[in-house]
């Protein structure tokens, strides 16, 4: 069936009868023809005219239907044209060699009616399949395009969720930072007051990536709000819960709410300010690392089950003084395990890194930990979310 508008086709041959014939038939069938005489008129007459068929001859002087073909083919042009070259000899390596000049059939001569309108109804349906592509590809665009602006939206909403980089509370300065490796990610890090010399800190990364991960990261964001602490896990009846109690609780939430295969690692800490009193419950998350200023470097935490997964899970605390000069480093596995040419970076890779950062505070120490994991992994493209949270008492 042809198209609404009439497809219009170029005629080349080196014979004005030849020609003639063609576009008799052509024009009778409803087509818009023009004719060239040579290879280079026709390419002349491509330059500005869009045409779908193209019928040439083989034999022209000057530029042969190959040639013409593969000029043409050089040509810049939106939609596709239906190439058909035409020719006295049938030679099967001649058809070949036409076929890898860039056309789409091959007609013999003298050219039959009856096959030329058949192989004419063959072009318009490759015409209208590729057309139909050039659409569904025009749809896609625009999706994506839609696509990645919410994207980029959402990425400014998760970062609008994410605390103040550098917190000063007290004696305690708070570093917090996440680096998502692609526009979402399940990792978040936040901090909330649980009283007037008392701070809660948390670590969470969810399984997995994309906007599955980063709306139940938001979710526990909210969880663990400011917003007021009726509406807080982390509090009952007003009263701060311990950090054991707060993991479970949260526990026995997902668990009853999350459906399918997503969990959720993370460090809850509660830190009294006054005496550096820290109690913390590790939930599946790699070991925080304790660095104290007189040495003997620990590693913390049982590992624990992760969030979501065991609705009857208990989590141990472990308890810690953090002294003046001591710095508490909590990690993602995103940093544990960063890949480079040696292996994952590991425990004993970040307790590496932080020495060589033990006198940096605030940006520069963020700075120098994204910096040192490039060296580590050669490339700035982590293939996981990277985060931590560090206190450092001053």
């Amino acid at each position: 069936m042809l198209a609404t508008q009439p497809r219009r086709v170029l005629v080349t041959d080196d014979s004005a009868a030849q020609r003639r014939m063609l576009a008799l038939h052509l024009t009778r069938w409803g087509y818009q023809v023009s004719e060239a005489a040579t290879g280079q008129q026709a390419i002349a007459l491509a330059r500005s005219t869009d045409f779908d068929i193209i019928l040439s001859d083989w034999m022209m002087p000057g530029m042969t239907g190959p040639e013409f073909c593969r000029a043409y083919r050089a040509l810049p042009r939106d939609g596709y044209g239906y190439f058909v070259l035409l020719s006295a000899r049938s030679e099967k390596t001649e058809i070949a060699d036409g076929l890898d000049s860039g056309a789409d059939d091959f007609l013999t001569k003298p050219v039959d009616s009856t096959e030329l309108l058949a192989r004419l109804h063959a072009g318009e349906r490759i015409l209208q399949m590729q057309a139909e592509l050039r659409r569904r590809h025009r749809d896609l665009e625009r999706l994506y395009a839609e696509v990645q602006r919410d994207l980029a939206e959402a990425h400014e909403l998760q970062a609008s969720l994410l605390p103040d980089p550098v917190q000063r509370f007290g004696p305690v300065e708070a570093l917090f930072h996440v680096r998502t490796s692609g526009h979402l990610g399940g990792d978040m890090v936040g901090w909330f007051p649980l009283g007037p010399d008392r701070i809660a800190v948390y670590a969470v990364d969810v399984a997995g990536h994309g906007v599955a991960a980063a709306l139940m990261a938001a979710r526990l964001a909210a969880l663990l709000s400011h917003s007021g602490r009726d509406q807080n896990v982390a509090f009952r009846d007003g009263h701060p819960l311990s950090p054991a109690e707060v993991v479970s609780r949260l526990n026995r939430l997902l668990c009853a709410e999350v459906r399918g295969d997503q969990y959720v690692t993370m460090v809850y800490a509660d830190l009294s300010l006054a005496d550096g009193t820290l109690r913390m419950v590790q939930a599946g998350h790699p070991h925080p690392l304790l660095l104290r200023r007189a040495g003997r470097d620990r590693r913390l935490g049982r590992g624990g089950f992760p969030v979501g997964l065991v609705p009857q899970a208990d989590y141990a605390e472990t308890r810690i003084h953090l002294r003046p000069g001591d710095r508490l480093v909590i990690p993602s596995d995103g940093i544990t395990e960063c890949p480079g040419p040696r292996g994952d970076l590991g425990d004993a890779g970040l307790l590496r890194l932080m020495r060589g950062l033990a006198d940096r505070t605030g940006p520069a120490l963020r700075d120098g930990v994204i910096a040192s994991l490039t060296g580590h992994a050669g490339t700035t493209d982590f293939p996981d979310d990277v985060s931590f949270v560090i206190l450092d008492r001053t």
